[in-house]
């Protein structure tokens, strides 16, 4: 029972220490690496948010797991996140690391297909245009499944006005 519930001073100070160098070693490598370390803005920033919380949490609570070792291992997540974002601008590479987000309704259609590909309910959709302040469909512009999971509803008021073509250029119907 002692195993569970005893704490050393040893073992206090030794996650106070790594907690303090883990911290200020997540604030530099975000600082050097810029605040895209933490967006969400595709699916690997998504898996970089994910690993680094991993390792912060393996270094301060596993004593088999060093400071060092801890350090390391977010210089090498730090280290990859940069190179694919840099390397997703070949498109062979971007295809390879990125979703296309793609149409969950045209105007006021719903496109079946796609609610199922994304796996979307309409009650997911209907909740989205609720929280978007739509009252009538004929308002919906577009509506699309993001990269990141995320569903952006475009609306307007009056009925006639488009979007511009420029902000569904990637993406997929």
């Amino acid at each position: 029972m002692d195993k569970y519930f005893g704490v050393s001073a040893g073992s206090l100070l030794a996650v106070f220490l790594s907690a303090v160098g883990i911290y200020f070693t997540v604030i530099l490598f975000t600082r050097i690496a810029g605040k895209r370390s933490f967006s969400k803005m595709s699916s690997f920033d998504f898996a970089m948010t994910i690993a680094i919380g991993s390792i912060v949490g393996s270094t301060l609570l596993l004593a088999s797991v060093s400071l060092t070792t801890g350090i390391i291992g977010l210089a090498s997540i730090y280290l990859l996140q940069q190179l694919v974002a840099y390397f997703r601008r070949f498109p062979f590479f971007g295809h390879i690391v990125e979703n296309k987000p793609f149409l969950l309704m045209n105007g006021s259609e719903v496109l079946e297909e796609n609610l199922k590909k994304a796996r979307v309910t309409k009650g997911d959709l209907r909740a989205k245009l609720r929280e978007a302040n739509v009252i009538r469909l004929s308002q919906v512009k577009a509506v699309v499944f993001e990269t990141t999971g995320d569903i952006s509803v475009l609306h307007h008021q009056e009925e006639e006005k488009q979007v511009e073509e420029w902000l569904l250029e990637d993406v997929r119907n």
